[in-house]
């Protein structure tokens, strides 16, 4: 029997999907981008959904209720807005334990409703079921977008420019934060101990309560800007480069002194002893939006705020390389979360 650490997510889900065939004209695009994409005549719909376990996707040690449902609806939210498209719905549905009540419950769902009331979109349904084994949170978003303005992975051509919103590293330096603070409370069990969290505020926000970019796809339809492709930024840098290179059979070039990386993201990664530029390319839910646009968009789109130039895209034969500050080129690896790996 082979297990399924010893192949990891991406190649368990090929194995899984590769034989699918689409048989409705109405499926326009299924496995492999961040949304479905379905036809509706004028529009366009688009599906995502998303499974929270506790113990694999969060840790109730330090994740409030609120945030996590917040998060919970936002992460699903970005992968529409990750299709140049809107988010319209969201279905929820919960798998609970006998040792929540239903004033916890009802914290879940407050983050649930206020990241809905704050994108635009309405819940409408889901499903209720216990649980033996903690929380499960299972989301699935519905959005639509115009049939000319959906952006998926596969449209990235050689020389196209590469851009990544915001700045990247600091949810997951947010995480480390959070998990050796845990570390030294269980390891005292002392009631009075405060957690070292001073100055840190940005980084831990980042993690536990992350926004999806609907300002940057607002930005780029005002500029009349349609990336060639795009996708989120959930697994880390890295690894969605190579989504897109894969998904659009070309290579990249990516510069390391052109990560955009925040402040505290940058102290926090010295305190750890940690390369700065791994946690970068590794680190994953930034859920920033990593675009490519034409190579002449140059000029429109160095001006525009928030949005970073980090590389170029190359023919395939290339590869995909990360190119250090001394010049010098280094393969990239997908490397950021892993799921079915053996601790």
């Amino acid at each position: 029997m082979t297990e399924i650490s010893s192949i990891g997510e991406f190649a368990l889900i090929k194995q899984l999907t590769e034989h699918i065939k689409l048989k409705n004209p109405s499926s326009i695009q299924g496995v492999g981008d961040d949304a479905a994409v379905i036809d509706a005549g004028d529009k366009q719909i688009l599906t995502t959904t998303d499974l929270l376990l506790e113990g694999i996707h969060f840790d109730l040690m330090y994740v409030p209720l609120k945030h996590l449902g917040y998060k919970a609806a936002v992460v699903n939210f970005s992968d529409i807005y990750a299709m140049n498209g809107k988010p319209t719905q969201l279905l929820v549905s919960i798998g609970i334990s006998n040792r929540f009540s239903v004033e916890q419950v009802d914290e879940i769902y407050a983050g649930i409703y206020l990241a809905c009331e704050k994108y635009g979109v309405d819940v409408v349904g889901g499903d209720t079921s216990a649980s033996v084994t903690g929380l499960t949170l299972s989301l699935t978003c519905i959005g639509e977008a115009d049939k000319d303005k959906v952006t998926l992975r596969s449209g990235a051509k050689p020389n196209d420019l590469i851009c990544v919103s915001g700045d990247l590293g600091a949810a997951y330096m947010g995480l480390q934060l959070l998990e050796r603070e845990n570390t030294i409370f269980k390891s005292q069990k002392d009631a009075d101990f405060q957690p070292d969290f001073a100055s840190k505020e940005y980084i831990l926000e980042r993690q536990l309560k992350p926004e999806a970019r609907k300002d940057i796809i607002e930005l780029l339809a005002k500029n009349k800007l349609q990336p060639t492709a795009m996708m989120d930024v959930s697994d880390g840098l890295s690894s969605e480069l190579m989504h897109i290179c894969k998904a659009s059979g070309v290579g990249c070039r990516v510069y390391e002194d052109k990560i955009p990386i925040d402040y505290q993201t940058a102290s926090m990664a010295e305190e750890f002893n940690m390369n700065l530029v791994t946690a970068a390319l590794n680190g994953g839910e930034d859920y920033e939006l990593l675009f490519t646009v034409p190579l002449e968009w140059h000029d429109k789109i160095k001006d525009l705020e928030g949005i970073h130039e980090i590389g170029y895209i190359t023919s395939p034969d290339l590869g995909a390389a990360l190119v250090t500050r001394d010049g010098q080129e280094i393969t990239l690896k997908a490397q950021g979360w892993v799921a079915f790996d053996k601790k």
